[in-house]
């Protein structure tokens, strides 16, 4: 609890096992989660059966796997039935810390922004931390040309480490998005296509065996995807397409 707000923690999981724990424990460390919400899509390891094991956790499975978009559709569903008045979605790879979680709860409950991002390139560490030269490039290229197309000025569109206040995540019509990786690239268009402002706060970076990440091939896709969706938004913006990602405005 923030401030009379209940914020809870999400992690759509992937064979996690490895660092589930680790992650959870930090997590409830910061002494503000009243719940954390662990949605398993299949996975082939022992995730699911650790985070039953777990205090203060609900966790739903998925019997197929349907999407790292999928599975934070169920995220944020289950956390809206579990009445979370702020959303923070923690990957449940250690890649990005929970240490944040407090300044990024803090934004939202006191009315200062509807969505937080953890930014790994605010700092200039991301290269230092771990990142592979060849993703930092495409970072920095994807956000220029999305910044422009969006008109924003973020530092990245591409983090997993996200806040959200149950206000904002009410208005957002995520059932339209995909089930794949761009999901959180098209859920950021939607929010600027409300017209409501994103907060960012400078987040560690860390690479490291264990820690999960797309293929190139997949990267490749997932790039596309970004540019896509930033094009869709200014021909929805021109009047020039009508799509389910971007409602008209009454």
């Amino acid at each position: 609890m923030f401030k009379g707000q209940k914020v809870v923690v999400v992690m759509p999981a992937y064979n996690a096992e490895a660092t589930l724990i680790r992650t959870h424990q930090e997590v409830m460390e910061q002494g503000i989660v009243d719940l954390v919400i662990v949605v398993d899509d299949a996975s082939s390891d022992r995730t699911a059966e650790l985070a039953r094991q777990l205090p203060s956790t609900l966790v739903h499975v998925h019997p197929r796997n349907q999407g790292y978009g999928a599975n934070q559709k169920t995220c944020y569903r289950l956390a809206l039935e579990q009445g979370a008045d702020i959303v923070i979605m923690v990957h449940p790879d250690y890649q990005y810390t929970p240490q944040l979680i407090p300044a990024m709860a803090s934004m939202i409950a006191n009315g200062l922004y509807l969505c937080v991002l953890g930014s790994r390139i605010l700092g200039g560490y991301a290269l230092q931390g771990g990142m592979p030269l060849w993703r930092y490039a495409a970072n920095r290229f994807l956000t220029f040309v999305e910044n422009l197309l969006m008109g924003a000025k973020l530092s990245e569109y591409h983090t997993g480490y996200r806040a959200f206040s149950r206000t904002l995540l009410e208005q957002l019509p995520l059932d339209a998005n995909s089930d794949d990786f761009v999901f959180d690239n098209q859920m950021l268009a939607q929010i600027l296509w409300l017209g409501f402002p994103i907060g960012e706060v400078s987040c560690p970076t860390k690479y490291f065996a264990g820690a999960s990440s797309i293929n190139f091939r997949r990267s490749c896709v997932y790039g596309l995807g970004c540019l896509k969706t930033a094009l869709i938004y200014r021909l929805a913006k021109w009047g020039l397409c009508r799509t389910g990602l971007f409602p008209q405005k009454n």
